[in-house]
């Protein structure tokens, strides 16, 4: 019984562990009004973030580029409406941020 019992609260604390990576990103790109502009699978005023990683996949210089472009800002990449600057983003968060949406 007891080792049913751990084994029970181990599967569990795997599934929550490995839950919170995705929604804590997620929440960063809502905290940093990303989600205003991109959405994970639809094109809104900026490309949608499944776009994004289509299009740096494989690029080993990806992930450094594109925080870069949020902390900055950027435009003409995705078309003439620019992407203004966050430079209140976090180097942590834009890791975080970064990570997930070229895991796309």
């Amino acid at each position: 019984m007891r080792g049913r019992i751990l084994f029970v609260t181990l599967l569990a604390t795997a599934g929550i562990c490995a839950m919170p990576a995705a929604q804590a990103s997620e929440a960063l790109l809502k905290k940093y009004n990303c989600t205003a502009c991109h959405a994970i699978d639809k094109k809104l005023v900026g490309p949608s973030y499944k776009d994004v990683a289509k299009k740096y996949k494989g690029q080993k210089d990806a992930a450094d580029m594109l925080a870069q472009k949020i902390k900055k800002g950027g435009k003409g990449v995705w078309g003439p409406v620019p992407m203004p600057p966050n430079p209140a983003v976090s180097d942590a968060d834009l890791k975080k941020m970064v990570s997930f949406i070229l895991a796309l």
